[in-house]
């Protein structure tokens, strides 16, 4: 692995659902992925309307890197939106935690 290693991201919710897939669709669609901490950054920034900072501060990110991961996030979304592919959210460096005092890195 190569240059430096991702820090944990802190994710708050466990999605209940992990797949969505387009109805009327024949054949297999093609795969749209989100990460955990994609999802995540989707649910603060979008629909908790969490500002960039508090929301970054949620995840113990910067500012900067919420913004990359909001950015790719709502990439990956929209084109499972309009290609109509599947949309499965898996992997990523996280941990799911609903304290407010956990460590920088979990133990």
């Amino acid at each position: 692995m190569r240059g430096r290693p991702k820090k944990y991201r802190i994710v708050r919710l466990d999605p209940k659902i992990s797949q969505f897939s387009p109805r009327g669709r024949a054949g297999r669609p093609d795969l749209a992925e989100l990460s955990m901490d994609e999802f995540e950054a989707l649910r603060l920034s979008d629909y908790m309307g969490l500002s960039q900072k508090e929301a970054a501060q949620s995840m113990r990110v910067s500012q900067q890197t919420f913004s990359r991961i909001l950015k790719r996030a709502r990439k990956s979304l929209v084109h499972g939106l309009i290609s109509g592919a599947t949309i499965k959210i898996q992997g990523g460096q996280y941990v799911i935690s609903s304290r407010e005092d956990l460590p920088a890195k979990p133990t």
